[in-house]
């Protein structure tokens, strides 16, 4: 349904707009809404937010058309207004098209061609409406979905390779913050989601500076993936950087006043890995990510790093040992990993 402001100091035509749509009136088809000059028309439009168009006369007492239609784009730049009047000359058409009016019927109104124009009109406004929404809705998007992610859905031949996958050569970055889950005994849900979304957003910029994508949030930790030259090295400066920026942090007060110093643990892994849509199309829940015995081990290289540590496996420390300065841990056993796995600190 169409709402459809009239504005006219001539009191009939109130009565004649409803007789002459009268039926497209019982049929939801158009809802109109009335003033009798321009003060009282902004006053409605601040009312009904949900207008569509507007029909409006030329001369008015107290506020004229041609003022109105200088107004309305500060009270709702969508809406629209079709001039209504007997003054049909050329000064006054002109006038109002440049004010912004989207067309002009002149007095005595043929109603059919009234109609026409206001059903050209609405259709406008509904596509302006259409497009508003959808970047809107883009926006929105852009928050819960990565842009390499966006940037994949915009190819040609998304559709028919929705449930294709890739290998590709990568490094995998999983970074926990610390002691989250021993705060959230003392502290109320909505602090404890602020200060973790404050953290990830310092080191959601990190990732970004050097090139990576941020696959997903898991809880308390972040799941990052870096593709293209030196992921290995670029990956490794992050965790370097977030690592010194929360060396920096002062103490966060909590619950009974109990300092809290925000930590994290990082465990990266390079190598081959697929990637692709992982999921449901018949549930219409994918996500785009990466699996693999190398994602895998990264996160369990994150579970044996200590709070303020990045951990790597012997193979990555080959990799990078001539670039970053690296301490021995030594030999662990990670979860489901049937052979012992000697691994480093990365310090510097």
């Amino acid at each position: 349904m169409a709402k459809i402001l009239v504005v006219d100091d001539e009191e009939d035509l109130e009565i004649l707009v409803r007789q002459k749509f009268r039926r497209k009136i019982r049929e939801n088809v158009y809802e109109f809404v009335f003033a009798r000059n321009g003060a009282e028309a902004l006053e409605q439009v601040q009312a009904h937010p949900d207008l569509d168009i507007i029909l409006s006369d030329i001369n008015m007492p107290v506020m004229d058309g041609l003022t109105l239609l200088s107004r309305l784009p500060e009270a709702n730049p969508v809406l629209k207004a079709v001039v209504v009047s007997a003054y049909g000359d050329m000064q006054n058409i002109r006038t109002a098209m440049n004010r912004g009016a989207f067309d002009f019927v002149c007095k005595p109104v043929d109603f059919e061609d009234l109609d026409r124009t206001m059903q050209k009109t609405i259709d406008h406004v509904k596509q302006l409406q259409q497009t508003i929404r959808a970047i809107q809705e883009n926006n929105i998007l852009k928050m819960y979905v990565d842009e390499h992610v966006l940037n994949f859905m915009t190819h040609k031949e998304f559709e028919q390779s929705l449930m294709k996958s890739e290998l590709l050569d990568a490094t995998v970055m999983f970074v926990d913050v610390c002691g989250f889950t021993a705060i959230t005994e003392r502290v109320p849900a909505g602090t404890v989601v602020n200060l973790l979304n404050s953290l990830f957003d310092d080191i959601v910029k990190e990732i970004i500076a050097q090139g990576g994508h941020v696959d997903k949030f898991i809880g308390d930790a972040v799941m990052a993936v870096f593709r293209g030259d030196y992921h290995l090295d670029r990956a490794i400066e992050v965790g370097l950087s977030i690592k010194k920026q929360l060396d920096n942090v002062q103490p966060i007060t909590i619950g009974d006043n109990q300092a809290h110093q925000p930590q994290i643990s990082i465990g990266i892994n390079s190598g081959e890995m697929v990637s692709g849509n992982i999921g449901s199309v018949s549930l219409k829940r994918l996500d785009y990510t990466v699996i693999g015995d190398v994602v895998n081990s990264a996160q369990r290289l994150q579970a044996a790093a200590k709070p303020g540590q990045i951990v790597i496996n012997e193979e990555t420390y080959l990799k990078v040992k001539g670039n970053f300065s690296c301490e021995k841990i030594g030999e662990v056993t990670l979860k489901n990993k049937a052979q012992p796995v000697v691994i480093y600190e990365v310090v510097a």
